[in-house]
């Protein structure tokens, strides 16, 4: 890296640039999801991250996009998490590319949407990883994240973390 890249909230004129650099980082992730179709957070990008309730943060390096990250309000799908009465938000889409892994530059953003969450008053950031994603588990841990469940699914098993701010 010859720059530390800038973290930057996205803006309208960022979308398309994002859409493309997330669905090409899930698609090599989740390979059996990138043909699912568009994501809702998605397809409705600046309706839930820029008027809505949803915050989302990238970082360039020579106007290049390198990373990103967002978080939307939790929608308490997963019965067994009960968040009731508390502000929470579920962070997704931490997308590094490869080369600028290692570096600090995943806990850099989610330390920016942490400040982020904070100054809109949320109290509980969740989310949801997988084993089979090498290091995720333990960078959440190292952001402060608690494991709260590990679903028993043999080929997912979604990990459910919690961070209480």
């Amino acid at each position: 890296m010859s720059e530390s890249p800038r973290i930057q909230a996205v803006t309208a004129e960022d979308i398309p640039d994002v859409l493309r650099f997330v669905l090409q980082a899930r698609a090599e992730l989740f390979p059996k999801l990138s043909t699912a179709g568009m994501p809702a957070d998605l397809a409705q990008f600046e309706a839930i991250y820029l008027q809505g309730e949803g915050q989302f943060l990238i970082a360039r390096e020579a106007g290049r996009m390198v990373a990103a990250v967002g978080y939307l309000p939790y929608d308490g799908r997963f019965a067994q998490l009960n968040y009731q009465g508390r502000k929470t938000v579920e962070v997704v889409r931490l997308f590094v590319l490869p080369a600028y892994r290692r570096f600090g530059l995943a806990g850099a953003l989610y330390r920016a949407l942490e400040a982020m969450a904070k100054a809109e008053g949320v109290e509980v950031v969740y989310l949801h990883t997988h084993p089979f994603l090498p290091g995720a588990i333990d960078f959440w841990v190292r952001q402060g994240f608690e494991v709260v469940d590990v679903d028993a699914d043999p080929v997912w098993q979604t990990t459910h973390m919690q961070r209480l701010l």
